[in-house]
């Protein structure tokens, strides 16, 4: 047999988020189409979702939430930097101007992470096998160093690095969603030296910014993934990650982090995500182009500087995406 060019991980995030949402993400794990879940310990499907996947042994991680719903940590009993008046986390673009703005207080973040990594334990009575962040906060200025000083206290080697080549030009994502994939991919990329300074680990590549929701194909996915293997020598085999939003849609008021599901959870876009990953087509795709998929754990993930391909490909992840048109 060849030897595969991609090794492939997926992960399905919002893991406990509400139980529609759980058994799509279960069902594609089953049919062998979904590696791994990151796990919102906040969520309101989190007890039952820690069950499933304790007895499905789905590797699970972290999925660290600042910015929906509400807190586990000691922010929940007063005021904090991190929290609305109303006592919920900022939202997606909320938190992201708190912090631009200075307003954030990151040994409050600190506290927040910390509790829950704590309850992660607690829910599934181990470490998780790695740790991301909830619309990508953890790559966020500042918050990337406080999460990276966090894991690696805790013994957490892998997280997720949204840096997606290309995304720039991919002219199907309506303007706000490239202009925020573009801000997430900024972010990553100044993200890589606190990480790598605290001993994190993560695939060479990414893909998900540009695939998510009613843009997932198995043409997008081959497309995405090729875009990675740009200037790759051939015989060098690569690590990535497709993040993945799949379930059944969420049906208020069931769901959430404490404020009950977002029109994100409630749209067909997962129920479409959730049809593609398990469809034959996709996966007889990827086999042809040389992906091949594994467990997170199972991957030979590089630290930058760690030979190649991980040196290599850093440099040209590392290339800004071309700009929006």
């Amino acid at each position: 047999m060849a030897r595969p060019r991609v090794r492939l991980v997926v992960t399905a995030d919002d893991f406990g988020y509400c139980p529609r949402r759980d058994e799509g993400i279960v069902e594609a794990f089953l049919a062998g189409a979904v590696t791994s879940v990151s796990l919102l310990v906040n969520g309101a499907a989190a007890e039952s979702a820690a069950e499933l996947a304790r007895r499905h042994h789905i590797p699970t991680g972290l999925h660290a939430n600042l910015s929906e719903g509400r807190p586990v940590g000691p922010a929940r009993h007063g005021t904090s930097s991190l929290l609305s008046p109303e006592g919920f986390f900022l939202g997606k673009m909320g938190f992201r101007e708190a912090v631009a703005a200075g307003d954030v207080d990151m040994p409050q973040v600190r506290e927040e992470l910390e509790a829950q990594l704590s309850r992660f334990r607690e829910l599934l009575g181990s470490d998780p096998t790695h740790v991301d962040g909830h619309q990508h906060v953890h790559v966020l200025p500042g918050v990337c160093q406080v999460f990276a000083e966090a894991l690696q206290v805790c013994g957490v080697r892998f997280t997720r690095l949204p840096l997606e080549r290309g995304v720039g030009g991919c002219t199907w994502l309506e303007a706000p969603a490239r202009a925020f994939a573009c801000a997430v991919e900024r972010d990553a990329r100044a993200a890589v030296g606190p990480f790598s300074r605290h001993g994190l680990r993560w695939t060479d590549a990414f893909v998900g910014l540009s695939t998510c929701g009613r843009h997932m194909s198995a043409h997008r996915v081959s497309g995405a993934l090729a875009r990675v293997l740009e200037g790759i020598p051939t015989g060098h085999t690569l690590t990535a990650e497709l993040m993945a939003h799949p379930g059944y849609p969420s049906v208020p008021p069931t769901g959430g982090c404490g404020e009950g599901p977002d029109a994100f959870s409630c749209s067909w876009e997962r129920l479409h995500e959730l049809r593609v990953l398990t469809t034959p087509t996709l996966w007889a795709r990827l086999a042809q182009d040389g992906v091949q998929l594994c467990a997170l754990l199972d991957l030979d993930s590089k630290r930058p500087g760690e030979g190649v391909p991980g040196e290599a490909t850093l440099e040209t992840f590392l290339e800004p995406s071309p700009p929006s048109p």
